[in-house]
């Protein structure tokens, strides 16, 4: 009796894609990052129409029979308002034009490069002086 011929077959792995699938996990991240950009820029709007609208509030006040000390109103509110709803604009503007290019960029098989942080903190400096102005408005007109 002859014994079997053992024959040795070379596995290769299957050939790859150019650009493999890319998780699904990656994209969702992505648009819940846009979405709190979108959030933060709504926001930005709202508390902008709130300090428009507060400079109102106060010419109303101030008109009132229930005022003891008068109030010193100069307007500063409106531009300040205006100004932070322009900022909430160009937030959510340029957060769809990043959320734009990441997904192209993953579409095309390719990691995204990172965006920077002037962006964000250039907003946050916004903010800051922002926050600072309607403070000293603040304490200016009920001083």
């Amino acid at each position: 009796m002859l014994a079997p011929v053992e024959t040795f077959m070379i596995m290769t792995p299957p050939a790859q894609p150019a650009n493999p699938p890319v998780d699904p996990r990656i994209y969702l991240a992505a648009e819940r990052t846009f979405l709190a950009w979108v959030r933060t820029g709504i926001a930005l709007m709202g508390f902008g129409f709130v300090v428009a609208r507060f400079g109102l509030f106060l010419r109303e006040l101030a008109l009132s029979d229930h005022v003891t000390a008068p109030l010193r109103a100069n307007g500063l509110s409106l531009p300040a308002g205006v100004a932070m709803i322009v900022a909430g604009i160009l937030v959510n503007l340029g957060a769809a034009v990043r959320h734009h290019g990441y997904v192209r960029a993953l579409d095309e098989g390719r990691l995204p490069s990172a965006h920077g942080t002037v962006f964000p903190l250039l907003l946050a400096g916004f903010l800051a002086a922002m926050g600072l102005a309607v403070a000293a408005y603040l304490a200016f007109l009920l001083h």
